[in-house]
């Protein structure tokens, strides 16, 4: 039995869940997410809690069971707060700005990155910080991890970008080990 499956997921005010067929949307003051839901998971809204169970009980299932409940409480948590990810820059002359929609990143390489947002997504940038916010959980971790991909940060200087609270593992470099050359 799923222990995150089990546990009811409590509907704030001011959020609007519409449950049809074999897809959940969910409407609330940030904005609007629909999810089909898979064949074998069953989906109620009593009052102002949504449960989750699955039809029948099988490996396929009950794998499902608490990994629908989770997208399905992120997606009432996004369209209430909105999620966001903050990624930080190190290195000399690495800039970030955000023109239009799009993310235009300076990072040491002969020209410049330039990142379109995906729909629901926005970029901010500000000093070495570069912010990604949006109301699907999915698509702000998506596009974090896009942007950390153009320069991942290196282990003997740690220039690149890293999310914010990242610990990069340093590595010494030639002169620190000793080696007889």
């Amino acid at each position: 039995m799923s222990r995150v499956g089990k546990k009811p997921i409590q509907i704030p005010a001011g959020v609007e869940i519409k449950i049809e067929g074999n897809a959940i949307s969910v409407k609330g003051p940030k904005g609007a997410i629909s999810r089909e839901i898979p064949e074998g998971i069953l989906i109620e809204q009593k009052e102002n809690e949504i449960l989750v169970s699955p039809k029948s009980i099988n490996k396929r299932n009950k794998s499902l069971w608490g990994l629908m409940r989770m997208l399905i409480s992120n997606m009432v948590d996004g369209v209430q707060k909105g999620f966001e990810k903050k990624l930080e820059m190190q290195g000399v002359g690495f800039k970030a700005n955000v023109q239009g929609s799009d993310l235009v990143l300076e990072v040491g390489f002969s020209h410049d990155v330039k990142l379109s947002a995906p729909e629901g997504i926005a970029y901010s940038a500000e000093k070495n910080i570069i912010t990604v916010s949006g109301i699907d959980k999915e698509k702000v971790g998506q596009a974090a991890a896009v942007i950390r991909r153009v320069r991942p940060p290196e282990p003997y200087k740690g220039k690149g970008i890293r999310y914010q609270g990242e610990y990069v593992r340093r590595k010494l470099g030639k002169k620190a080990t000793g080696g007889a050359g």
